[in-house]
């Protein structure tokens, strides 16, 4: 996201500032060209997983709805990418800008909190069910307040392909984004090494008998773990090439590597199809996801109107044999309930 900093593109000047040619030099053109292809691949990647979240009913259990959060603000951040090529200094330009803040931020405080969650219900084994409505105003909240600074200061302007953080505030850019950024992706791999080391005791410690539950316990947390854990690993993989290159632009304003200026717009919009490959990697959704499967979901969500009803059944008085009565028309053998103080003619075959 503060890889939000490409040379800017000028329609005004007719002229590529960043490389200082001209409008059609084949470096702005190529720039221009993959940020626009990644951000519409992020955005459909996205939209892909909505639909599967959506298809698949995914979105019950405290963790499922976090990860559809996610999505929501990951899909939102990629609208940013694609709102236009670039803008001349206005409110549509600040809008841009603050725009990509939050959502970026957003996402961000996602990752962090399904980490968090995974955390607390691996390694300090707690239910987090009541921990809704905190993590919203978390996931929302501040990054609503780290949006806002750089807008009451006035920092927000032309950066490049897109609007952001303005040439002349590169210590907000560090100060507000990268270093929390990288600071918090530092945490989670932490956390995640902590959560594989617990897990992997936890089920090596299993022993005795055979235990159903048990088993069954021990792939759910192999599930569990195993897409949740690389979701730091996206983070710091699309933000890599941008912190490069903006110490770069830092430390040589005048002097822009277009390898790395290439890098740098081709990895920032990627954070939704990054996202998208890493819900992906869940078997059981892929398992789902074939021709029949998606047949039968999408007759399960379209047509199929059946409601299921918890069965509440009446009192019911289990009588000796003696005291049934039978006689001799009483053919039926299908017997409902049993009682030890049946008579064994009185019994089913």
């Amino acid at each position: 996201m503060g890889n939000k900093d490409i040379g800017q593109f000028s329609n005004e000047s007719s002229r590529c500032t960043f490389f200082n040619s001209d409008s059609d030099d084949y470096r702005c053109m190529v720039i221009l060209t993959v940020k626009r292809a990644t951000a519409t691949f992020s955005l459909i990647g996205c939209i892909v997983m909505l639909f599967v979240i959506w298809l698949l009913r995914r979105y019950h259990s405290l963790a499922q709805k976090m990860i559809l959060c996610l999505t929501v603000a990951a899909f939102f951040d990629s609208i940013a990418y694609v709102m236009g090529e670039e803008y001349p200094e206005g409110r549509l330009c600040i809008f841009q800008a603050w725009w990509l803040m939050y959502f970026d931020w957003s996402a961000l405080a996602w990752v962090c909190l399904i980490t968090l969650n995974l955390y607390l219900n691996l390694v300090k084994e707690m239910r987090t069910d009541h921990f809704e409505i905190l993590y919203h105003g978390l996931a929302w909240g501040v990054p609503l307040l780290m949006s806002c600074l750089p807008l009451f200061g006035g920092f927000y302007g032309l950066a490049g392909a897109w609007c952001w953080i303005t040439d002349s505030h590169v210590a907000w850019r560090f100060g507000i984004w990268y270093f929390p950024l990288f600071t918090l992706i530092f945490l989670m791999i932490c956390c995640y090494a902590r959560i594989i080391y617990v897990a992997n005791k936890r089920m090596q410690s299993w022993f005795g008998t055979f235990n159903p539950e048990r088993e069954r316990r021990k792939v759910t947390l192999a599930e569990e773990i195993r897409p949740l854990k690389w979701y730091p690993s996206v983070y710091l993989l699309v933000s890599l090439f941008p912190l490069i290159n903006r110490l770069h632009n830092a430390w040589y304003p005048r002097d822009p590597v277009f390898s790395l200026t290439l890098l740098h717009v081709l990895s920032a919009p990627l954070h939704g199809l990054a996202n998208a490959f890493v819900f992906g990697l869940d078997r059981d959704t892929w398992g789902q996801l074939s021709l029949s499967g998606i047949q039968l979901a999408l007759r399960s969500r379209l047509c199929d109107r059946t409601q299921i009803r918890e069965y509440h059944p009446g009192p019911v008085r289990y009588m000796p044999a003696d005291e049934a009565a039978f006689t001799d028309s009483d053919d039926d053998t299908n017997v409902l309930f049993f009682s030890p103080d049946m008579a064994l003619k009185d019994r089913a075959p």
